[in-house]
């Protein structure tokens, strides 16, 4: 078993936790309206403006450099989401919830000077965008008749997603790293699953209070 595999399967269980949340039920289902699935999008500007702003200062490093993918940047998508639904006020809009700042302080902590800690959250986050980003851009379109508009960040348009996991595995799999400092990234990447799952549980409170307001 390659790196790569072994770290999908020993953190097959914190994969699941971070999808199985009652936020990603209601929004799949066509349960939330367009405020509701804006405020995702605002908690993220501050994850991904966090994340990249990393991949900026991790950009010439031998092991993380590699991972420093320009058209997997969300930012900008996040971006031209929130102000397509939301308009040129986006900004006042943006307020990270305390699961939320947590998240960015971690981040700030180990991706702008860990490379391993870097590459974590990097997979964490843009593996699983990739992966599930059809499927959220779907039930999207269907809620809202969303065309591309408003669904940006879910798209990777250029990108084959087979081609581009299997580049990721190898990058994985070649990853100079002994055994102890592989265990710190399998921590690290179990560790930013379970603040994903908390920014999107108490996204899905706020959300379900501000809805039977």
């Amino acid at each position: 078993m390659g790196f790569a595999a072994e770290v999908r399967e020993l953190t097959r269980a914190d994969h699941r936790a971070a999808q199985n949340v009652t936020y990603f039920d209601a929004l799949l289902s066509g349960q939330l309206d367009r405020a509701g699935y804006a405020a995702l999008l605002q908690q993220l500007h501050v994850v991904y403006q966090t994340l990249e702003e990393a991949a900026d200062a991790m950009c010439d490093d031998p092991v993380a450099g590699p991972f420093v993918i320009e058209e997997l940047r969300r930012l900008p998508r996040i971006v031209e989401d929130l102000s397509f639904l939301h308009g040129p006020d986006w900004p006042e809009r943006i307020s990270p919830s305390t699961a939320t700042a947590q998240y960015q302080a971690r981040l700030r902590e180990v991706a702008f000077s860990w490379p391993a800690g870097f590459v974590a959250h990097h997979y964490t986050r843009y593996l699983g965008d990739l992966s599930g980003g059809q499927v959220m851009a779907r039930a999207l379109r269907n809620t809202f008749g969303f065309d591309t508009d408003g669904i940006r960040f879910f798209l990777f348009p250029g990108l084959d997603a087979r081609t581009f996991k299997q580049h990721y595995r190898e990058l994985l799999d070649a990853a100079a790293w002994d055994a102890v400092e592989r265990q710190r990234f399998l921590d690290e990447v179990s560790y930013a699953y379970r603040l994903n799952t908390a920014m999107l549980d108490e996204l899905g409170q706020v959300v379900t209070q501000a809805s039977a307001a």
